[in-house]
């Protein structure tokens, strides 16, 4: 039995546990510690807190997913302020073996190796998730994570992407005016500037000047509980357009997969279960002019499991290390 550290680094939180792995499989996973990355000023010193918050010596060997592009020399987290230098991780946090990976590509080992129980059917066919072809995994949280799990019979590969950060295609008048009010702030609009929990702020903006309605007053977490308890007008519209937009890219990024399937993820994953299937997520997903049909047959499903990002960051450590 052998005992490594499994971390998921986003953009708001880093995440950290303890996996045993045994004759190439995952025995165990145990409960998160959360930090919040703003309250600390580096990678380290989270982990060395996580250390004191488990009150023993930390394993030699790590797991870490990262919300960056992965390379053997600096890692700029994109959300997160955090600079990972991988040449110093052995030293810095005494470490024998490690392995880094995209936080999505993570999440799409997590798909690879969960039971169909741990899926919830958003839209499309109610069939399990096929045995071969490229699924794509999606999800909203501080940015956008996008990754293809590419499956043939027993065997898999995940291929990370920054897919999050293609140009925001509009639909409508009222994404022209989202897309308008984000090209003035930021020239270049990609999609995670919309479909992410950041993004709920801006659509919340442009249709509160619309309606020429004050801006509700609080931070972006206080704007998501306006709009998931769906008490204000504005909150209601501001979710579903954030659902529509989230469908459209969803699609987007399926049809350039090649994709049989699509799994959403992401740090809001599991708080919009109750919401996306009578939002016009479905709709959105499947409008794609002549290929309505093929993106009708495809399901979306929702991975249940609570820390996708921790499990995969273990699974990815075995094909990397072994057991």
């Amino acid at each position: 039995m052998t005992e490594i550290v499994v971390a998921d680094i986003g953009g708001t939180h880093a995440r950290f546990a303890i996996a045993e792995i045994e004759n190439g499989a995952i025995v165990s996973l145990s409960p998160p510690t959360t930090l919040t990355t703003a309250d600390h000023p580096s990678f380290q010193i989270a982990w060395e807190i996580f250390g004191e918050t488990l009150g023993r010596a930390l394993p030699g060997a790590a797991a870490i997913a990262i919300a960056a592009p992965i390379n053997d020399e600096l890692i700029n987290l994109t959300n997160n302020p955090w600079i990972i230098r991988p040449p110093q991780i052995r030293e810095k946090l005494a470490v024998d073996r490690y392995t880094l990976v995209n936080d999505f590509a993570a999440v799409a080992h997590a798909v690879a190796l969960v039971g169909p129980d741990e899926f919830m059917h958003i839209a499309g066919p109610e069939v399990p998730l096929a045995q071969s072809g490229v699924i794509s995994v999606i999800g909203p949280g501080t940015g956008l994570g996008v990754a293809a799990l590419v499956c043939k019979d027993a065997e898999t590969q995940v291929l990370a992407t920054e897919a999050g950060h293609c140009d925001f295609a509009p639909r409508d008048a009222v994404e022209d005016r989202i897309l308008q009010t984000l090209r003035a702030k930021h020239g270049r609009v990609s999609v995670e500037r919309i479909v992410s929990g950041p993004g709920l702020r801006t659509i919340f903006e442009v249709l509160s000047e619309m309606e020429n309605r004050p801006m509700p007053a609080g931070d972006d977490k206080l704007l998501w509980k306006l709009a998931l308890e769906g008490h204000d007008s504005i909150a209601i519209a501001a979710l579903d357009r954030f659902f529509l937009a989230l469908g459209s890219v969803a699609g987007d990024i399926a049809l350039a997969h090649g994709a049989s399937a699509v799994v959403l993820a992401g740090g809001l994953g599991l708080r919009l279960t109750d919401h996306v299937a009578a939002s016009g997520f479905a709709d959105r997903f499947t409008s794609k002019g002549r290929y309505r049909g093929l993106m009708e047959s495809l399901p979306v499903k929702l991975i249940t499991h609570p820390e996708p990002g921790l499990l995969g960051a273990a699974a990815a450590f075995i094909q990397e290390h072994g057991a």
